[in-house]
């Protein structure tokens, strides 16, 4: 771990980041960062468990003075999610972050940086280690499992949490109060086949849709960001309706919450075509990088030659339903809210696409503030894929959180932040996924809000964390902190 990220200012905050980001984390694996944050917090003689998920609580009293402050409970995920550029050998199970600096952001070489949400974990660390930071009671909440199901939220049983308010340090954008996001859903169709033998005279093609910038699929769903996986189909469309081409394999996307960078396809056409298939495919490739020349200018489209034709490929009538039923299945921006402004309110991600040995699946994460408006896309999207002879399944549903603007803890933040920056705040719902709304199930009379420090490319290798905005972050958590309510 490079010693210029632990020079960074705060130094209790990089220095914690840097800790924390030494730990494997991937979702549904964190039994060593559990292990380490438990004694992390033994270490420092706090109260320290875990519940019956493996979330992690770490309770510390009040600094002399705050003993009569509202109780807060400070709270974070473990999990990161784990991308990383096909070219960069690195393995998430055995190896920490490899960090650098880069002017005023901090990066990861080749992979996902984890500053969502390990900054946030560490500002929390970083508070609880301090011996000169006021503040009232503290309850530490670290969940697991938030990027891929958000199951310690769900499963966080009523009567644990003892906080009177709660600061979630989940947010990406410094300037940003959060009182709301979105919920979301999952979709996901499934089909088999009959494979069919590969015709005589075919030749065989690895097509591959690379150098997308990807995203988090929440909250750069509005960015107009490419994804591969219906970047791909518009050249399967194209290449089966113009030169009989036949689907052997597809590979698409990797996680349902970021958007999809690279996918790659196995199929064979006719070799008579071979010449008119390059160059028509060609024209497609120029158009789709013209239209994404503003957000994702890094587009690459490979046609590879094989030297082995594939010897199975999707018949022609199942491959007919399927690039159509792509082609029907909406992505990206399905509404904006009518309540807030550039608020996106319903949102689909086509996450991930597999197709090969006789068996097809394709995985959705469907996002919406309003809940009636998540099912309606969910329907919308169950019935394109159910005409192609999909059985589709609708799982994994998670609240989102119902703002509150009366919320008693914003009007204590509001002034402190315009006192600190000399500007208001963006006071705004997101549409992403916090844990607020699913924790406030178990704990409805918890005052919640959200804010944290400014990240980039959250969930793909272009993750990045803002030097600058940390220290503003830092600044503004220990104001915070210090001006807690009295009870």
């Amino acid at each position: 771990m490079s010693q210029e990220i632990r020079n960074l200012e705060p130094q209790a905050l990089w220095n914690k980041f840097a800790d924390l980001n030494a730990v494997p984390r991937p979702s549904k694996k964190e039994e060593r960062v559990i292990a380490f944050m438990k004694d992390f917090g033994t270490q420092l003689g706090l109260e320290t468990f875990e519940d019956e998920i493996r979330n992690v609580i770490i309770r510390k009293p009040a600094t002399p003075g705050m003993e009569d402050r509202k109780m807060v409970t400070l709270q974070g995920h473990l999990d990161m999610v784990h991308q990383k550029n096909n070219d960069t050998v690195f393995d998430f199970d055995t190896q920490g972050i490899e960090m650098y600096v880069d002017g005023d952001w901090v990066r990861a070489r080749g992979t996902t940086l984890g500053a969502d949400n390990g900054l946030g974990v560490a500002a929390i660390m970083a508070i609880l280690e301090s011996t000169d930071i006021p503040h009232p009671a503290i309850e530490a909440l670290f969940t697991v499992d938030e990027e891929t199901g958000m199951t310690g939220a769900f499963h966080l049983k009523a009567g644990i949490l003892k906080g009177d308010i709660l600061l979630n340090l989940d947010t990406e954008e410094d300037n940003e109060i959060g009182i709301g996001c979105a919920g979301g859903i999952d979709v996901t169709a499934v089909a088999e086949y009959d494979e069919e033998p590969t015709p005589e005279g075919s030749v065989g093609y690895r097509i591959t849709v690379k150098g997308l910038n990807g995203g988090h699929s929440g909250m750069e769903i509005h960015k107009g960001l490419g994804n591969a996986n219906k970047i791909m189909n518009r050249i399967l469309f194209d290449g089966f309706d113009n030169f009989g081409l036949q689907i052997s394999t597809i590979k698409g996307g990797s996680l349902r919450n970021a958007i999809p960078r690279e996918s790659v396809a196995e199929v064979i056409i006719a070799s008579v075509y071979d010449e008119a298939f390059e160059f028509d495919m060609q024209q497609v490739v120029n158009d789709v990088k013209n239209e994404l020349r503003t957000m994702d200018s890094n587009l690459e489209v490979v046609f590879e030659k094989l030297e082995n034709t594939p010897q199975n490929v999707m018949p022609s009538m199942a491959q007919y339903y399927f690039v159509r039923s792509m082609y029907a299945a909406h992505n990206g921006v399905y509404s904006m809210s009518a309540d807030f402004d550039n608020l996106v309110e319903t949102s689909n991600n086509i996450a991930i696409v597999t197709v090969g040995s006789g068996k097809l699946e394709v995985m959705c994460l469907t996002r919406s503030s309003v809940e009636t408006a998540k099912y309606d896309l969910g329907a919308s999207l169950q019935s394109a894929f159910e005409l192609m002879g999909c059985e589709v399944e609708i799982s994994g549903a998670y609240p989102g959180w119902t703002p509150n603007p009366d919320s008693a803890i914003l009007a204590a933040l509001l002034p402190i932040y315009e006192k600190l920056h000399s500007d208001k705040p963006n006071v705004a719902a997101c549409h992403a996924g916090l844990e607020c709304g699913i924790l406030g199930v178990n704990y409805p009379e918890m005052d919640m809000i959200s804010f944290g420090p400014t990240i980039l490319g959250a969930h793909s290798p272009d993750e990045r964390a803002s030097i600058s905005s940390s220290q503003k972050f830092w600044k503004f958590l220990l104001a915070v902190l210090a001006n807690i309510p009295v009870k």
